[in-house]
C-alpha cells in the first residue's frame, strides 16, 4: 500500500494527485437513503462491497440496518472479514481447491455463503467444508437474464439445490438471481420489463422446489438500477445494491419513468486530478489517465465546469477538449472527475480521501484493493 495522499486536516487543495475523493456528506446521504426507499418493504439489505472493497465503509452499512456484504472474491470476503464483517456472501461461483480451502477457513471466524451453478462444485465445496470441520451457505444461482453465471431456471436448480442438501456441511440457503444486465437499462420500461421476466423465472424455480419438498429461505439479488423493483415484487427477500454509496456517469445516464434522470442517490466519489500542461487554448491535460479510473463505461465527466469534456486518456494522461475560450485552466489547478464505472476505478486506488467543507476529514485504506483472487 502506498502513502496516503493527504493528512487528516489538509485543505482540498493539499491533496496530491491522482487521487479518490469522497464528498462525506453525498456519501452519508446515500448511506442513510437506501433503507429509507425501503421502510415497508419485506427485504433484507446486503449491500455488495465490490463497489467499495473497504470493511470500514461495510460496517457503516450494517450500522444502517444491512444484514452483511456481497463481495465476489476470496480475497475481498478474506479482507472483509478480517476487518470485522461476520456474514458475507461471496456472490460468485469459486473454483479450486486452494480458493475453497480459503473460503472454508473464512467460516471459522464469520457466516459465509458461496453460489454454485455446476454439482461438482458443490461436492468440492463439501469436500473443503468436511476438511475445516465448518458449515457453509450456498446458493443456487440461477439466469434470469444476464446469460452470464447460472444454471437454467427450475428443474436444473432443483437438482443442485438436492445436491446441496445431500452434503451435511452445507447448507442450501435460496436462490442467487442477480439481473446484471438490467442495472443499466436507460429507460424504467426496459428496466420493468427485465425484473418482471426475472421474478417469472424465479417464482417458477421457487415452485418447483417447493414441489420437490425444498424450503427456499432466501431470495436474493438486485443492484443499483433495479433494486426497488425487487424490494416490491414480494418475490426477492434480500437485495444486493452496491453501487449507489458513489454513484458514477453511467447510472447517471439512467432515466426515470417521467423521462429525467434518476436522483435517488448523489454523486460522492471523484477522482481529484491536477491539469499538467496547457498546450494550446482549447486543450489541457491532466493527471489522471487510465492507470486512475476506469473507461469501460465511457469517459469520465468532468465535474462543475461547463464546457470543458474529458476526451481521450492514455497511461498517466487524461485530454480535456475546452470549448469555451474563456474557460481559465492554469497549470497546477486541480479538478474533480466524474467516474464513468465506481468499481473498477475504486481499485486502482488505495486510500479514500474524505472530505467534508474542503477540508480532510477522514483517510480509509481500501483494504481489498487489487484482491482479485
Amino acid at each position: 500500500m502506498t502513502r496516503p495522499p493527504a493528512c487528516i486536516g489538509d485543505p482540498i487543495d493539499a491533496v496530491d494527485t491522482p487521487a479518490l475523493i469522497i464528498d462525506l456528506d453525498a456519501f452519508e446521504f446515500n448511506l442513510r437513503k437506501l433503507p429509507e426507499t425501503l421502510v415497508g418493504k419485506s427485504v433484507r439489505i446486503r449491500p455488495h462491497a465490490k463497489t467499495h472493497k473497504s470493511p470500514i465503509i461495510a460496517l457503516k452499512q450494517i450500522e444502517l440496518g444491512a444484514i452483511g456484504v456481497c463481495c465476489q472474491k476470496v480475497s475481498e470476503a478474506e479482507a472483509l472479514v478480517y476487518g470485522g464483517v461476520h456474514d458475507v456472501l461471496v456472490s460468485n461461483e469459486i473454483i479450486g481447491t486452494q480458493k475453497l480451502e480459503r473460503l472454508a477457513a473464512l467460516a471459522k471466524l464469520a457466516t459465509i455463503g458461496v453460489c454454485v451453478d455446476d454439482a461438482h462444485n458443490v461436492r468440492d465445496i463439501a469436500t473443503a467444508a468436511a476438511r475445516l470441520n465448518v458449515k457453509l451457505d450456498v446458493y443456487v444461482e440461477i439466469d434470469v437474464g444476464t446469460f452470464r453465471c447460472g444454471v437454467a431456471p427450475g428443474d436444473p436448480a432443483v437438482a443442485l439445490a438436492k445436491e446441496i442438501s445431500a452434503h451435511k456441511r452445507l447448507r442450501f440457503a435460496g436462490l442467487h438471481a442477480y439481473h446484471g444486465a438490467a442495472q443499466h437499462q436507460r429507460t424504467d420500461a426496459a428496466r420493468r420489463a427485465s425484473i418482471h421476466a426475472a421474478c417469472e423465472r424465479v417464482t417458477a424455480t421457487k415452485q418447483a422446489l417447493q414441489g420437490a419438498g425444498l424450503d427456499c429461505p432466501i431470495i436474493t439479488g438486485a443492484g443499483t438500477g433495479t433494486y426497488s423493483l425487487e424490494a416490491s415484487s414480494q418475490i426477492y427477500n434480500e437485495i444486493q445494491p452496491g453501487s449507489y454509496i458513489f454513484m458514477d456517469a453511467d447510472y447517471g445516464r439512467n432515466f426515470a419513468e417521467d423521462g429525467v434522470p434518476i436522483s435517488n442517490f448523489r454523486q460522492s466519489l471523484f477522482v481529484w486530478t491536477t491539469v499538467m500542461s496547457r498546450p494550446t487554448q482549447d486543450r489541457a491535460v491532466v493527471d489522471a489517465g487510465l492507470k486512475s479510473l476506469s473507461v469501460d463505461s465511457g469517459m469520465p465527466l468532468v465535474a462543475s465546469l461547463r464546457g470543458v469534456d474529458y476526451a481521450r486518456a492514455s497511461d498517466e494522461h487524461g485530454v480535456l477538449t475546452i470549448k469555451d475560450s474563456n474557460t481559465e485552466l492554469t497549470l497546477g489547478e486541480k479538478i474533480r472527475l466524474t467516474p464513468g464505472h465506481c468499481d473498477p476505478t475504486v481499485n486502482m486506488h488505495d486510500w479514500y480521501v474524505g472530505v467534508r467543507n474542503g477540508i480532510v476529514e477522514q483517510l480509509w485504506p481500501i483494504s481489498a484493493r487489487g484482491a482479485i483472487f
